[in-house]
């Protein structure tokens, strides 16, 4: 009988984690449609329709066997050139992190680009970015719930050193709260 994995506990956080990463994606870039993983079934589920009218500017997934502050995997913005198919697992190489503020809660989101998208790969730095990105991205993320009444601060844009940190004490803490479930 087939036995099949769930994404968060079932998938590898990758093999050169915690500066590549797997990322399994949620979201497409363009979409206005927020999906996450169901914790229970591990199926994808709509959580609901951005309420205005933005679209994700980046595709938006989590890394498996993470936990956050926010008792959730932790999220990931993946860079690439075209969008990806949601409930994909792809490489990505981390480059920064966003710190941000969810309704009163920390929820940091890492920010990567696709390893084998020559598009963006080259990219190893989030300082290398355009200016521009961080407008949109800050941008989106503190507009994208005001519909909703709730209330997103985007702190600061930080460094690799700094998200690598982060997704190595979300690697710990996964480890202390699931053990090595597979």
């Amino acid at each position: 009988m087939l036995t099949v994995a769930h994404p968060w506990h079932g998938v590898s956080t990758g093999e050169q984690a915690p500066r590549i990463v797997t990322a399994i994606i949620e979201i497409p870039q363009g979409s206005r449609a927020k999906y996450e993983i169901d914790k229970d079934s591990g199926l994808l589920k709509l959580d609901r329709i951005i309420y205005s009218s933005f679209y994700y500017p980046c595709n938006y997934g989590f890394i498996p066997r993470t936990y956050g502050d926010d008792k959730d995997p932790l999220d990931i913005l993946v860079i690439t050139s075209q969008p990806v198919q949601a409930l994909c697992l792809m490489e990505a190489k981390v480059i920064g992190v966003m710190r941000m503020i969810d309704s009163g809660d920390a929820d940091d989101k890492i920010i990567a680009v696709a390893a084998h998208d020559p598009s963006v790969n080259y990219y190893n730095n989030i300082e290398e970015l355009p200016r521009h990105f961080f407008d949109e991205l800050r941008h989106f993320f503190e507009e994208y719930k005001h519909l909703e009444k709730k209330e997103v601060i985007v702190n600061e844009f930080q460094d690799k050193a700094t998200a690598l940190q982060i997704i190595q004490d979300g690697i710990n803490s996964y480890k202390e709260n699931f053990g090595n479930k597979v």
